[in-house]
């Protein structure tokens, strides 16, 4: 029996170290902290599944807390004294259920991978792990530009030369795909649990298939090479493929509304309705089907919110361009611009199109000011408020702009300098995990492909509430989401944007939990299903 007792203690402290977390190396700035990673040091989390009659709950907050992990049980149901003692019920409907996930992720772009290449290898590894392992947010999802971006140090496209070569005899990857964008991206699925799906969009096609207006200065895509163009992005997915990179789904054109709201004449390609309806029917589309990279889905719009009645419902009248479209892409700018019941919109009218958040990044505004924020909570909301909206709106997936740039938010050939999740420090061998990094793993890494939204109502104490507050309180749908995971385990992630902590009550079927919510903080609580 001594042994035995022995043994049992040998076997709990054997977990206690599979489930060991390497805490945050914090560095404070002025509103929260980064992570310090380098050649000898680098955070981790672990997703530990709870057994039935437990909780695991995770949080990240303003005060410095990085997916820091509480444990507790479930109790029977019981509804006496809700209002009296929570700030919030909650009440999960498993047998409601919404969308599928797909997943989530961020942009391998050239300025990614060049600064990512330029830490030690060791370091390299760290910030590789850090997205895409189960030490790390666990991405599923990576989006990868066919050719160059803002993002690049040069312009360039594929097949530049012979100029008018409709064969495409001389397309070939870039020197930044083979040192930059490929190896990162194998990097990534060597360490992923899950299979990593690669989406791709063009920026601009080679130079010699545009034509551009006098009158304007706009590109377009000249329609004498409208096949070459469809055969351009085919062969692509054939070169990544021949890397063992498989192209998930691919957009015709990546913000194809831009020139037309700014003054940006470069790295663009401007579609009309009327042009892209006739290029999907009767270029893109039947191309792709027939590409041999099989079963890539074609992605439309692939622009801001505001784009989706005439990159979409108006092409998607003709059911011959329909066919083509397997789902549609947005991406993030201006969302607040836009209202989201655009998404519910085409949701409901077309149920067998997906959509996805392709696109997007703190910063960008010409009033974000410093572009890199390090340390900032503030937009670590506009993270995890416009996750939360997206996936309340049925969206699948949701993909970061660049994983990585440098303490300057580059390197960008057109100086679009822009924050990132994690800020590579080259000079010092180290990277900084961003509170943006933390508020994408609540939802990456605790949500997993296959995870199905499920209905969550919320019970508001009325006690001292007028009519106006509580239908206040009702509209506010977006601080928390839930799905049933794989696993038959529900995930529940809430967020806290109030100065001071509050109370939750979470009903699971025939079980509940109570909870603490820090002050300005995103918490994801796991607990197990019992139906």
């Amino acid at each position: 029996m001594k042994h035995f007792r022995k043994l049992k203690i040998l076997l709990s402290l054997f977990v206690l170290t599979v489930h060991a977390d390497l805490p945050c190396a914090p560095r404070q700035y002025e509103e929260s902290v980064v992570c310090v990673c380098n050649t000898t040091y680098c955070d981790t989390v672990t997703r530990e599944v709870p057994d039935g009659g437990n909780y695991i709950m995770y949080t990240s907050s303003k005060s410095g807390k990085r997916f820091s992990k509480s444990y507790g049980s479930t109790q029977a149901q019981s509804y006496i004294n809700d209002n009296e003692h929570f700030d919030m019920v909650l009440d999960i409907q498993p047998e409601t259920m919404y969308q599928t996930i797909e997943g989530f992720g961020g942009a391998v772009t050239d300025s990614a991978g060049f600064n990512w290449k330029s830490l030690p290898p060791a370091v390299q590894q760290h910030l590789i792990n850090s997205y895409c392992s189960e030490d790390g947010l666990e991405y599923s999802m990576i989006r990868v530009p066919n050719g160059s971006t803002d993002f690049s140090t040069r312009p360039y496209a594929y097949n530049e030369y012979p100029v008018n070569d409709t064969k495409l005899t001389n397309f070939t990857l870039a020197p930044e795909d083979i040192l930059y964008k490929v190896p990162m991206i194998q990097a990534c699925m060597k360490v992923a649990k899950l299979d990593v799906e690669v989406v791709t969009a063009t920026w601009a096609p080679p130079r010699w298939m545009s034509i551009k207006e006098e009158s304007s200065g706009f590109k377009y895509l000249n329609e004498d090479y409208y096949q070459a163009y469809a055969d351009y992005q085919c062969k692509f997915a054939e070169l990544y493929n021949e890397q063992g990179i498989r192209v998930w789904g691919l957009s015709a054109a990546n913000e194809p509304l831009l020139p037309f709201l700014y003054d940006v004449k470069e790295e663009t390609q401007l579609w009309s309705t009327k042009k892209m309806s006739k290029f999907l029917k009767n270029n893109l589309g039947p191309t792709i089907r027939n590409c041999s990279v099989r079963d890539i889905r074609i992605l439309a719009v692939d622009d801001q919110r505001f784009a989706l009645p005439p990159l979409f419902e108006s092409i998607a009248e003709d059911e011959e361009v329909l066919k083509y479209i397997d789902g549609i892409a947005v991406h993030y700018y201006f969302d607040e611009r836009t209202p989201p019941a655009i998404l519910a919109r085409i949701s409901k009218k077309y149920p067998d199109r997906f959509i996805l958040s392709t696109e997007a990044c703190a910063g960008f505004k010409p009033t974000d000011i410093p572009k890199v924020d390090l340390g900032s909570w503030e937009r670590a909301k506009i993270y995890i408020k416009d996750i939360l909206e997206n996936l309340n709106y049925n969206l699948v997936a949701w993909i970061d702009w660049n994983m990585c740039l440098n303490k300057e938010g580059g390197p960008t050939w057109v100086k679009n300098f822009v924050d990132s999740p994690v800020i590579v420090d080259a000079p010092n061998e180290e990277f900084l995990k961003q509170p943006t990094f933390y508020a994408m793993g609540h939802f990456s890494k605790f949500i997993p492909r296959f995870s199905r939204r499920v209905r969550v109502s919320k019970v508001f104490p009325t006690e001292d509430l007028d009519v106006q507050d509580i239908q206040a309180l009702e509209q506010s749908h977006y601080d928390t989401v839930a799905f049933l995971t794989p696993n038959d385990s529900i995930v529940v992630v809430i967020h806290n944007e109030a100065k001071e902590t509050k109370s939750a009550k979470i009903r699971v079927g025939q079980q509940e939990l109570f909870v603490k919510l820090d002050a300005e903080s995103i918490s994801t609580i796991e607990v197990a299903y019992l139906d």
